[in-house]
């Protein structure tokens, strides 16, 4: 990756976003560095999270004007930092600001996400404009800011997205509009001192079929080897996802969610290469059941899309 969205410049522009807010960037810990640059400064008790591309500089202004409107409903969310002016600028970059929730046992489950999932999906869709689920759009505009992928590769995916398209339209024709969290997994939710458990990380919010947030831990299951997870994920919802009759449709785009989520990091990191390769010849292969190696563990700091 070219150094402007490299981790060093994120450093930097945290840093100056933190002395804009009048606090200290010292004791910072780099929580994610993919599409976005997430840091935890845990002193001042805030989390600033910078857009890594200029694709999708967008979903800063959705993803605040969305906090907004979950505090003024007490939505099961995590919430916006007081009193700060958003989105913050520096250099070009654009960050939201968030209260920090620090780690706390016990552990978060398949079952604390069911639960989430539910009273999230009762909401209702909000009182202002959201993006229709277009998972095809998403990854070509993050192909379109990638450095170090293959001609091959990008034919494919380019490709794939093609095939996939019309698909997902009628998918999204055929039944009601929901608000969808678009990134559902057990690694967005936090737990509030109070013991709420609350959701994080809402870049891919919109409006669309709810089963789609229910397919990241089935797809999950399979390959990555949670199916107790997917298990507990269905009783607690009500639903298995996977006896949806869209289920391949949201299936392929879970995949390629997962799969395009590495582009970032494709210069960078040839470990993270390495799995994108194995992904992707998985798919070529028209091999459903191959299984993958999460991304946060491959020495890159903890990711939303695994």
């Amino acid at each position: 990756m070219s150094g402007r969205f490299s981790e060093e410049t994120m450093t930097v522009a945290m840093q100056n976003m933190a002395t804009a807010l009048d606090v200290s960037p010292e004791g910072a810990q780099l929580l994610q560095l993919t599409n976005n640059a997430v840091f935890a400064l845990p002193r001042p008790g805030i989390v600033v999270r910078i857009a890594r591309t200029h694709q999708l500089l967008d979903r800063v202004t959705k993803v605040v004007r969305l906090g907004r409107w979950f505090a003024e409903i007490d939505a099961p969310t995590i919430r916006l930092a007081p009193d700060v002016e958003q989105p913050i600028e520096f250099g070009g970059l654009v960050a939201s600001v968030w209260e920090y929730i620090p780690p706390q046992p016990p552990a978060l489950t398949a079952e604390n996400l069911g639960t989430v999932l539910r009273e999230l999906h009762a909401l209702g869709v909000p009182p202002f404009p959201l993006p229709v689920w277009d998972p095809i759009e998403d990854a070509r505009r993050r192909l379109a800011d990638a450095d170090g992928l293959s001609k091959p590769a990008r034919e494919f995916l380019v490709d794939w997205c093609d095939r996939l398209e019309p698909e997902v339209t009628a998918l999204n024709e055929r039944g009601p509009q929901t608000l969808i969290h678009g990134d559902a997994h057990v690694g967005n939710l936090l737990r509030e001192s109070s013991g709420r458990t609350v959701m994080c990380d809402f870049d891919a919010t919109c409006v669309g079929p709810w089963q789609v947030d229910l397919a990241a831990v089935a797809v999950g299951g399979t390959r990555f080897g949670g199916a107790r997870r997917h298990r507990s994920l269905t009783i607690a919802y009500g639903f298995d996802v996977t006896s949806d009759p869209s289920w391949t449709v949201l299936r392929e785009a879970r995949e390629l969610k997962m799969i395009v989520a590495a582009v970032p990091l494709l210069a960078t990191s040839p470990n993270v290469a390495a799995e994108f390769a194995n992904r992707l010849h998985s798919v070529q292969r028209n091999d459903p059941t191959a299984r993958w190696m999460p991304f946060a563990d491959l020495a890159v700091p903890p990711s939303s899309d695994r």
